[in-house]
This record gives structure tokens, sequence and C-alpha cells, in this order.
């Protein structure tokens, strides 16, 4: 049987330690075995604490031992592009979180650099793979709740912090970047086709210079996706798929537990008063060791990549039409790659 692949992460993010190293411990086909950070302490703090038998006080050291397969980039956003390249120089495969970059070009030139490595690299949207949106995507193409029509979806959280790298602009702060690239996927994902136009109205604020609000609209050939997300009201998040016939309610859409079955809940309308309601759960699971699996099947030549780049430049696209639109007040036609 093929080992386990070995996974590098660089840096110490939050993501990283709590959620993504913990789940990758539970994986049939992945390994954490080594983190680096610019503070060598740190890197041996986190190591300790997670069971991680290497820790390297640059990331360069990290991409430079031949016993690392593949690496996981949690880093600032306007660091994801330049290091998943260094990496994929150095021979790993890349696992990056999102959002990949900060612009179309920056994508384009990851995926040159993914072509020129013959490597494997991907975007760590974790809710591609996750159950229950497998389970929404197969009710949406199934007919179960009649044409798909529109994706409504709502996510905030609140960060004053001056010192996150989400109020940050030269980091790629923002809302629109940080948590609206999850209904921009979702709403593709789901509908299987590319919006050709999109609206955003943004809130900037006025001491950090990012968008702390953002309301947004894309137009698809079938229909609609209307969202907002923002980073400094109580924290909130729900996703409503409307078909002609009925509708889907995810409960808990981007932050699933790993400790409790996740709810679908579908209704017809027959009965406002939510008599008409279904629940349908979702088995217990953690969405970031699913991710984690299949990357590394996908890096041993066993499955695709469950978010390939050539996607994470359409998703690109569609947040620079928002942009756009944000900027000129119109409705801003979205790029087709």
């Amino acid at each position: 049987m093929q080992r386990r692949l070995r996974w590098g992460i660089l840096g110490v993010a939050k993501i990283a330690v709590n959620k993504v190293i913990p789940a990758m411990r539970l994986c049939q086909w992945c390994e954490p075995v080594a983190i680096a950070s610019r503070d060598a302490r740190k890197a041996q703090q986190a190591a300790a604490a997670l069971g991680l038998p290497r820790a390297f006080g640059s990331y360069e050291e990290l991409l430079a031992d031949p016993e690392i397969d593949v690496i996981y980039n949690p880093l600032p956003n306007h660091l994801h592009v330049p290091w998943s390249i260094r990496a994929l120089e150095a021979g790993k495969h890349v696992l990056c979180e999102k959002p990949l970059g900060l612009s179309t070009s920056e994508v384009r030139a990851l995926i040159d650099a993914r072509n020129r490595a013959g490597q494997c690299a991907g975007e760590a949207f974790m809710v591609r793979t996750h159950p229950q949106w497998l389970r929404v995507k197969e009710l949406a193409d199934s007919g179960a709740i009649g044409p798909l029509r529109q994706v409504q979806a709502w996510f905030s959280y609140f960060n004053r912090d001056p010192a996150n790298v989400r109020n940050v602009p030269e980091y790629g702060g923002g809302g629109l970047l940080d948590i609206g690239c999850y209904p921009v996927f979702l709403s593709r994902f789901l509908f299987g086709e590319e919006p050709v136009r999109a609206a955003c109205r943004m809130d900037i604020d006025p001491q950090f210079g990012v968008d702390r609000s953002c309301a947004a609209l894309l137009e698809f050939p079938s229909g609609t996706c209307v969202f907002t997300c923002a980073t400094q009201l109580a924290p909130a998040q729900r996703v409503i798929v409307f078909g002609e016939k009925a509708r889907i309610e995810v409960e808990i859409p981007f932050n699933a537990p790993n400790d409790r079955p996740c709810r679908l809940l579908l209704d017809d309308g027959s009965d406002l008063a939510g008599g008409s309601r279904r629940v349908e759960e979702v088995p217990v699971c953690d969405q970031y060791a699913i991710q984690a699996d299949e990357f590394s099947l996908a890096a041993m030549g066993r499955r695709s990549v469950p978010v390939p780049l050539e996607d994470s430049l359409r998703t690109m696209a569609v947040i620079e039409a928002l942009q756009a639109s944000a900027r000129s007040g119109r409705m801003e036609p979205v790029a087709s790659f």
C-alpha cells in the first residue's frame, strides 16, 4: 500500500494550528510532519503542541527538506502566490488557502509555475469536499427543488483589531477576499456555470481602508446569487438555495462543526409556519481532514484536484468584477477564461 504523503506547513496561522493540522492527524493519506515560522521559537512551540517531529525557523528551510511531499500555505493573502510558487519550484505539491491570490494576474502566474514544475496545486476551499455541500449539489442537480434560480448567502464576524491581517490593505485584507469568496465559489459550484455580470456596494472602514461590509449580486445565465459579507457585524452565517419548487437552507455553511451532524433544511413553502420543513442530517465529519486526504490522493495521481487553479482563476475574475463595480457604481462584466 502506498505510504501517506508528508506535509509541511508554512507559518503558524490560527487556522493551521487550530483546525487544519489537528484534522490532518485523522487522515488516511496525509501526515503532518513539519512546521515553519520566521520565528524559530514559535515554530518549536507549535510543533511541540501539535506533535510534529520537525520545526524550522524559516520558510526556506522547510521547502529545502527533501522529506516533505506537500506544502500547506495558510500565510496572509499577499504571500499566497509568492510562497506557493517557491514551494512548486522546490518540487513540492501545494495546497494554498483561499483566496488563492489578490488578482487574476497572480493566479495566472501560479498556474504557469505549476505547469513548469509538473506538481499538483490547488486552493483550500474546504467546502468543496464537505458532504453537506456535495448533498446540496446532488439535490439541486436532481431537480428535487426544481430548476435552481437563486443562491442567497450571509457571512459575518466582528474584528476591529488593527494588527489583524484582515484589516491591513497591503496584506489583502477586507471582507470580500476573506469571506465573500465563499458565496462566489459556492454559487459557481451550484449553478455549474459562470456569472456574466456582477454588482457590488462596499462600505470601507475609514481607519483601516478595507471593506468592512459588502453587498453583492452575481448574474448567472440561469439565475442569481445575492450575498452580504461583513467583518464588523455580529457573527452569523447561512446559505439558502432557491429552486422553483422548494428551497434548501444550509444551517452552518462555512464553519461546519466537526463534533456533531450538519443539518440541511428542505422546505417547499407550503406551510409558512414551518410545518412543511424537512430536516436532513449529514453525518459527523471533519471538513479539513477530508480536504487534506482528497488533495493527497490528487497528488498521488488517484484523484482530480478538488479546486484546481483554473477554477481559482474564474473565482478571482468574479471578485475583480465585484471590486470594479464597487468603484464604478455600475454592474460590471465578469471576464471569462
